[in-house]
């Protein structure tokens, strides 16, 4: 063994591609040497985890989250990064090393001009809703007209946001070249990015621990035994500097427009164009938006739509009994209409910020009778991937269309394609065509 485990994992979130692909190439051998225990696959999993080419609370690359993934004996792992496609060949190719279920997408913001007047699942924001693409099969797409849009607008909106901050945190000000772009491998920065270097300009810049919790309570306003608490929780600090000037009332904070952000359909027609599924995301039922969810899965379905998200932590794992009873009676509700549709559900825990679970506790009794349809979520996303990875056979494909009279038939279809490919790795001898029949596509996996 040539580096000690704790170094390797560490590596794998290096900013060198090269570096992390030495890495994981050796954790591997070193699981196939049995120095590492890796657990054969379970039924949890987790496919929405964002990486560090958008923000990750840990720090994760693309290859970090396939390997823990494999390490904890997870069955199937998603990334799904903002406005970024970049993490996608190397997620696709370290979940294939590690015989790993897999899918990658993208999150987004689109404008929903039906629910112009009503907040959907971005706050204080009508008319914005959190989108995704799920099941995307390589970086590069033939449009890359939007994505180089979607970063663009994300990296000016950023960087208005630091200019609006630096005039109240001016003794800290950050250089949006210096101190933020170099957080993230390609650029593509966020909130939560500038939130740490402002925490870490001020621990550098003030001389003594007290001096800089009472420079926050000030310029927060908040009471200096309140930063206190938290002042080694960097995260948790993190987290009210956004809180207090970034969010609605915070200096930096603008209220954006439809303008602002690209329209469902279009975002919808770009996703399906790179082969993969435009997918809905559903926050908590809490909004106006989402109270009138059967319209919105209307709406959202005309335009495309043909599976839906959810963070299941967010609406069972609530200590207020009240409010958790509520929320977990609309997650219900919600997947159960999704059911209804025949929209296959995905399911994880973002991992966007530090502290949150890095899968979801399926055998929670509000969980446990919810998992088979997150479980068959999951066999559908992988199914998709590989399939269309290797013969454009994918969900929404032409393939799929033409032999599948329903969406029931065709979800029944990719759920046991799902099922049967455990390795992640289908047989040799399974090399699917478009000239193939599902019966004998499926017929070939057993052979």
């Amino acid at each position: 063994m040539s580096k000690p485990l704790e170094t390797l994992e560490e590596q794998l979130d290096s900013f060198d591609a090269a570096a992390r692909a030495e890495a994981l190439e050796e954790l591997i051998a070193m699981a196939d040497a049995g120095i590492v225990e890796v657990p054969p696959p379970g039924l949890a999993f987790n496919l929405h985890c964002h990486s560090f080419y958008s923000f990750n609370g840990y720090g994760y690359s693309p290859s970090r989250l396939a390997w823990l993934g494999r390490k904890k004996g997870l069955l199937a792992m998603g990334i799904v990064d903002f406005d970024v496609l970049d993490g996608v060949d190397e997620f696709l190719a370290a979940c294939k090393r590690l015989r790993l279920r897999v899918c990658a997408g993208m999150e987004t913001r689109v404008f929903i001009p039906e629910f112009g007047t009503r907040v959907i699942n971005s706050p204080g924001e009508p008319g914005i809703s959190y989108h995704m693409g799920v099941g995307f099969t390589r970086t590069a797409v033939a449009q890359t007209d939007l994505l180089r849009e979607l970063k663009q607008v994300a990296q000016d909106r950023t960087r208005g946001l630091v200019a609006r901050v630096n005039t109240v945190l001016h003794e800290i000000e950050l250089d949006f070249e210096t101190h933020v772009l170099p957080l993230t491998p390609n650029g593509n920065v966020t909130e939560r990015h500038v939130c740490a270097a402002y925490e870490q300009r001020a621990r550098d810049h003030f001389d003594s621990e007290e001096e800089t919790i009472s420079y926050w309570a000030s310029v927060l306003h908040v009471h200096t035994e309140d930063i206190g608490a938290i002042y080694d929780s960097r995260p948790a600090l993190q987290a009210l500097i956004r809180s207090k000037t970034m969010k609605a009332g915070g200096v930096g904070y603008v209220s954006p427009d439809g303008d602002e952000f690209p329209r469902i359909d279009r975002v919808n027609a770009f996703v399906k164009d790179a082969g993969a599924i435009p997918t809905h995301t559903w926050l908590d039922g809490a909004s106006p938006g989402e109270e009138a969810i059967e319209e919105l899965l209307d709406c959202t379905m005309a335009a495309g739509v043909a599976a839906v998200n959810i963070i299941p932590d967010r609406n069972w794992n609530i200590a207020n009994p009240d409010q958790k009873r509520i929320k977990v009676a609309k997650l219900n509700e919600f997947v159960a209409l999704a059911e209804a549709r025949h929209l296959p559900v995905i399911v994880g825990t973002e991992l966007n910020a530090h502290g949150l679970p890095f899968v979801d506790d399926f055998d929670a009794p509000e969980m446990k009778p919810l998992h088979p349809v997150f479980l068959k979520g999951a066999y559908i996303l992988h199914a998709h991937t590989i399939l269309q990875a290797q013969a454009g056979m994918g969900y929404l494909s032409p393939w799929a269309e033409q032999h599948f009279g329903s969406i029931p038939e065709k979800n029944a279809f990719f759920e046991q394609v799902g099922a049967h490919t455990n390795s992640a790795n289908p047989p040799a001898a399974w090399q699917p065509t478009p000239s193939d029949l599902p019966e004998s596509v499926l017929s070939s996996l057993d052979a």
